[in-house]
């Protein structure tokens, strides 16, 4: 009769003519070691400045989906007010999982990646003062691939609430309408027995006054900017 084959003492014996099982350890940890020097110095890199312009990508090896022209980034910026900045500027935690994936991306193209940048809001990032970041490589000539996306995706109505920070003619659009919404709400009756079209013209001009002062307030005393001035800027007060 043949003894059944017992496949866990099979691969012990094909291991132990590879290597000694005493030495295991010490190539284990030798593997772990040299690995999280790789990692730290990834982390590392991502948070200081530097100086390279862009990487060097196999190009036979780079996902066509992954690559986007600054025109793009800049007009998802711009309509959702967004910041897009050097990976050192960004506050928050960036995954393990984003990091195994530079050091995958940097075994297959067999070269070190660096000047990485995130698109982020401004509260994520550590902005100098005069909720789902991505992470991108340079590749040169305005080109950037994306690496990693991670938190949670922007809230649905994000787009429309910006829409009026974009330029300022959309601005004085979105006062002036909100100026004609409080005009036609407003009881006017109880101030005059017979309203005018001059007296609704009087009130429409005093709300459009009222909201566009406080706006220009609150923008002048917090510093804002319209999106289209901001974008790419570092500073928190741009």
């Amino acid at each position: 009769m043949l003894s059944k084959t017992n496949i866990e003492l099979k691969l012990e014996q094909l291991r132990n003519k590879r290597i000694p099982e005493e030495a295991i350890l010490d190539e284990v940890a030798q593997i772990f070691s040299e690995n999280d020097i790789k990692r730290n110095t990834i982390k590392e890199t991502l948070k200081k400045e530097n100086s390279t312009k862009h990487n060097s990508f196999n190009f036979d090896k780079l996902e066509s989906y992954r690559i986007y022209h600054i025109s793009d980034i800049q007009k998802l910026c711009v309509d959702y007010r967004l910041r897009f900045l050097d990976s050192r500027f960004f506050k928050g935690t960036i995954p393990e999982e984003a990091i195994s994936k530079i050091r995958q991306l940097e075994n297959e193209h067999d070269t070190s990646l660096k000047n990485f940048k995130i698109i982020a809001p401004a509260k994520l990032l550590k902005l100098e003062n005069a909720d789902d970041p991505l992470l991108f490589a340079a590749m040169g000539n305005d080109y950037f691939y994306l690496i990693h996306k991670w938190g949670n995706d922007l809230h649905p109505l994000r787009k429309a609430l910006m829409w009026p920070y974009k330029t300022i003619e959309n601005l004085v659009l979105t006062v002036f309408f909100i100026s004609l919404v409080l005009t036609a709400i407003t009881p006017i009756h109880l101030f005059s027995t017979g309203p005018t079209t001059q007296e609704y013209l009087l009130l429409f001009l005093f709300m459009f006054k009222w909201i566009g002062g406080m706006v220009l307030f609150y923008g002048f005393a917090k510093g804002k900017n319209f999106n289209t001035a901001i974008w790419n800027s570092k500073y928190y007060n741009a």
